[in-house]
């Protein structure tokens, strides 16, 4: 189960990157692209997150599914403001992700 969520990740963030990336273009579809890609991606965080008892590893997956909310609400943004507004909130959320992505594995080294 874990190997088809990281397939759903990665092919639901290359599609909000092919998204965002074709935006500059005013290609009416693109924050579509990027909303069921940041969608797919989102619901393959939330459901690869393990149980744990541990504070600070709830703490950072609750952090990186904040991330993935604020990658979604971005690509809303994109799609009902048409000025550059949503570029902060994927900034904010690629920030959480940049964060949690390093520090979930040593979090998880220290409780081996």
């Amino acid at each position: 189960m874990k190997k088809e969520l990281n397939i759903l990740f990665m092919c639901g963030m290359v599609f909000a990157l092919i998204g965002a990336a074709i935006y500059i273009t005013h290609w009416p579809y693109a924050p579509y692209m990027f909303i069921v890609g940041a969608v797919t991606a989102a619901i393959a965080q939330i459901f690869a997150q393990p149980h744990v008892e541990d504070v600070t590893l709830k703490r950072l997956y609750r952090q990186q599914m904040f991330g993935a909310l604020f990658l979604v609400f971005s690509g809303i943004l994109m799609l009902y403001t048409h000025g550059n507004e949503w570029i902060v909130c994927l900034l904010i959320a690629a920030i959480l992700e940049l964060y949690t992505a390093y520090r979930i594995p040593q979090e998880e080294k220290k409780q081996k």
